[in-house]
């Protein structure tokens, strides 16, 4: 009995405009193109709505309440968050409309979709704290299972999650790790005591978020039907099919004129018309299904590029140095106590700004492409490091300012 567990991934950065050298110390303002750039925040948002978030929620909200049986599971970055809110409240209302069936699950991540967690387990516990309150805020749901930025897991991240509270945690389930394991049993990580390790069945998950409109693919056309019988195939020899990908698969990465928006309304009848399969959402499935065994993954794994490693974030010396020059930033942001100065420096944490200054070019060269405001790795760093500079430049001005405040103060004597 393969029971699916879908689980999409919703996620937009605040890209940095192309900030000069001549901005820095007179435009804290980083992330707000001005003028008709088609690679404004404002305009790519509404852009991806249209054409992914709010046609899709409608075909999911039309599953719902045609099918029972059928659940999903969304995680969605803060960041993205904050922009609905602000730029897009009809797609924040479609996705509630979408949790308030009870069928829908909200896990939780970084706030700022970050890769906090290398650098800094005190930020990284900041972050997934903050985001669980926002997710309570909006959905009205405590997240159980944890989902790491780009899916970056180890054997030490599922010891930190698992103090955190949670019950399960996403990873990629990439060859080099599993060996001869299965993803489509749960696995306990290493050295635990209760988290559970569900792992992305990256073949099938790839099948729709990549070679869906590939007409070179062998198995072109992709229909509903044939997909099911892939799944069904697995009768007897798994206990869950985790289908893990990014949202804009169903829109923006696939268009709408490839059919995927009809793959996606076919796909639960057909799914069902098996009487041993059914839909569940990653806690339910943890609820459900044992973990048949430990997982050891020491070296970190992620869902990216070929590789599924780090270096499409810290594969190169420029993000080696940029990285280290805003985390080696930390006390003294904090130091602060400047919510909109300490906003700004979680903005850059994203790993989106890391993954521009991607120098890498094989199979994954158009992956990089997407979304990118930069012509190059190099000009992506160099807005990056202008940045870092100026709010260098803010934190010690807040930071001299709030000595001076503390060393004015009047003192009184006893009398």
């Amino acid at each position: 009995m393969p029971s699916v567990c879908l689980y999409f991934q919703v996620h937009q950065p605040l890209r940095i405009k192309k900030y000069r050298v001549f901005d820095i110390g007179h435009d804290s303002d980083y992330f707000n193109e001005a003028g008709e750039n088609n690679l404004n925040n404002k305009r790519i948002l509404r852009k991806v709505a249209e054409k992914s978030y709010l046609p899709a929620n409608a075909v999911l909200l039309e599953l719902l309440r045609a099918f029972p049986l059928f659940k999903l599971s969304f995680s969605f970055s803060g960041m993205v968050l904050a922009q609905i809110q602000k730029e897009a409240p009809d797609v924040l209302r479609s996705f509630q409309m979408l949790t308030n069936t009870g069928r829908v699950e909200v896990l939780s991540e970084t706030s700022h979709h970050s890769l906090a967690f290398l650098y800094s387990q005190e930020e990284f516990r900041s972050q997934v704290r903050l985001h669980d309150e926002l997710i309570r805020h909006l959905f009205h749901q405590i997240p159980r299972v944890f989902r790491n930025t780009e899916l970056i897991y180890n054997n030490e991240l599922a010891h930190v999650v698992e103090d955190l509270g949670f019950l399960g945690i996403l990873a990629e389930g990439a060859d080099h790790v599993l060996g001869w394991r299965s993803p489509t049993f749960l696995h306990r990580a290493k050295d635990t005591t209760r988290i559970k390790v569900m792992l992305k069945h990256y073949r099938l998950s790839d099948d729709i978020a990549f070679r869906f409109s590939s007409k070179s693919w062998s198995e072109y056309p992709l229909t509903a039907e044939k997909f099911a019988r892939w799944i069904s195939a697995h009768n007897g020899n798994g206990h869950v099919i985790n289908l893990f990908m990014d949202y804009e698969t169903f829109g923006e990465h696939q268009w709408a004129d490839t059919g995927i928006f009809d793959f996606l309304r076919a796909f639960p009848r057909e799914v069902l018309k098996h009487p041993d399969n059914d839909f569940v959402t990653p806690s339910e499935a943890i609820a459900r299904y044992p973990a048949v065994g430990e997982l050891d993954i020491p070296h970190f794994v992620s869902w990216a590029d070929v590789e599924r490693d780090l270096s499409a974030w810290r594969g190169n010396p420029l993000q080696h140095d940029a990285l280290a020059k805003l985390y080696a930033m930390e006390p003294a942001v904090l130091a602060t106590r400047d919510l909109a100065l300490i906003e700004d420096w979680r903005r850059l944490q994203a790993s989106d700004h890391f993954y521009y200054m991607c120098t890498k070019w094989f199979a994954d060269g158009d992956v990089h492409k997407y979304f990118n405001p930069y012509g190059s790795p190099y000009e992506a760093f160099i807005a990056f490091m202008n940045v870092i500079n100026d709010l260098q430049l803010r934190v010690g001005r807040a930071n001299r300012t709030g000595t001076e405040a503390l060393l004015t103060l009047p003192s009184y004597s006893h009398s």
